[in-house]
């Protein structure tokens, strides 16, 4: 496959903010190596690393070979870039085994199409274990001044606050900055993105390998995902939206997704998908015409992303599960159809005598949908509690045996968007 520049597409779809060279020359007439690095500070992913792996994505289709950075060594210390407190440090047990996770989780999202060059994972463990903390001054530090390190907006945010920074964050830049001399120097690797907050660290590289070895390397950023509001995108009350469907439920990230706003929805259909562009320009044509219906550009971008996270299977199975859940839809509510939504919907497991013959307004507070009675009985009389996807009339009304669907299954929900499936035994 011939290899061809990539940039120019990536900022149409508004996924470069800086490039430290305006002019790229040659660099892209052949193949090259370009990395971007993670912390293995979860055991998953989020949804905010998606616009790395889509920007890699982007490489590996215009001929290029992404390598993946996995940083057990960086890990340890904590990167303070974008945080306004230091991080718990964490046992090295549990950063072994983030480690093994996300680099699984970056092949099978970079691998899949085995028409584009395989991605490369590499942890920066491997060479930062035999250098002692004497070499690494003598040989590393000693092109570092602390002054220039001062400038640095990781650093100066933190300088700022009350708890200020610690030597151990403070070095960080310069062991990411000998990230990519090494990556260079040993395996060829001559372009490093990341988010907007590690221009800082990817500058400090690019001079360390100018420094040592007289040659030039490149550096680039993309933008954070962010709403329109300026809000970072991925983030719920409850915490990150995980790409692991351990911590995050097809079901419940395609939902995510479905209810971003009008004003986000292309976006991020530029940044987090491979829809071409030409399409989500007609798709935002569209949303102007008076016959446009609501949320249907939504719904794609929650069904590309989720097919591009969780595979065709995944992205189904939310589909199967939303139509089940819907309030006042006609998709069929039988035994199969629930079981095998249960891996995607919040579920639980009662006895039957602690479900039948029970008032609905005692139900709903039981499954803690809601937290008392009052609100039950006001949420009934408003029309937004529903049975088996129908509105409960009554608050009074009890659960019978005739609402159980296949002897088995009944589904609670509150509002639009909470759901709960009660499976009885």
């Amino acid at each position: 496959m011939k290899a061809s520049n990539p940039m120019p597409l990536l900022e149409k779809r508004g996924l470069i903010e800086k490039i430290t060279h305006t002019e790229l020359g040659s660099l892209f007439d052949h193949s090259i190596k370009v990395y971007i690095g993670f912390d293995p500070t979860a055991d998953s992913l989020h949804l905010g690393h998606l616009v790395a792996i889509t920007v890699l994505k982007w490489f590996q289709h215009f001929g290029h070979l992404p390598y993946l950075l996995v940083g057990g060594a960086t890990g340890k210390i904590g990167d303070p870039s974008g945080k306004n407190q230091e991080r718990p440090l964490l046992e090295v047990s549990q950063l072994e085994k983030n480690i093994e996770k996300i680099q699984k989780q970056l092949a099978s999202l970079l691998d899949r199409n085995e028409k584009h060059p395989p991605s490369k994972s590499v942890n920066n463990e491997r060479w930062w274990e035999s250098l002692s903390a004497v070499d690494f001054l003598r040989n590393v530090g000693k092109h570092f001044r602390v002054n220039a390190m001062l400038t640095k907006e990781s650093v100066k945010s933190r300088l700022c606050s009350e708890e200020g920074i610690s030597f151990t964050e403070f070095s960080y830049q310069i062991l990411q900055a000998y990230d990519f001399y090494h990556l260079f120097l040993n395996e060829g690797v001559v372009l490093q993105g990341g988010g907007s907050d590690q221009w800082g660290n990817i500058t400090a590289g690019i001079e360390l390998i100018r420094k040592k070895l007289g040659k030039v390397a490149y550096g680039f950023t993309y933008p954070l995902l962010t709403r329109a509001n300026g809000e970072k995108f991925g983030k719920t009350e409850e915490g990150s939206i995980w790409l692991s469907a351990e911590r995050c439920s097809p079901y419940d990230f395609y939902q995510y997704l479905y209810r971003v706003e009008d004003a986000d929805v292309i976006k991020f259909m530029k940044m987090l998908t491979l829809m071409e562009l030409e399409e989500i320009d007609l798709l935002a044509r569209k949303m102007k015409d008076p016959d446009y219906p609501p949320n249907s550009n939504q719904k794609r971008l929650a069904q590309e992303v989720t097919r591009i996270v969780h595979g065709e299977g995944g992205m189904t199975s939310a589909l199967q599960a939303t139509l089940i859940v819907a309030p006042g839809g006609d998709a069929k509510c039988d035994p199969e159809s629930f079981r095998d939504a249960l891996a995607n919907l919040p579920h639980l497991r009662w006895k039957k005598k602690d479900a039948l013959h029970i008032k609905m307004i005692d139900l709903l507070v039981r499954s803690a949908l809601l937290s008392s009675k009052g609100e039950a009985s006001r949420l009934i009389a408003q029309g937004g509690a529903y049975l088996n996807n129908r509105k409960i009339e009554n608050s009074q009304q009890f659960l019978e045996e005739s609402d159980l669907i296949g002897g088995e299954f009944f589904l609670l929900g509150v509002g639009k968007k909470k759901k709960l499936v009660i499976q009885l035994h």
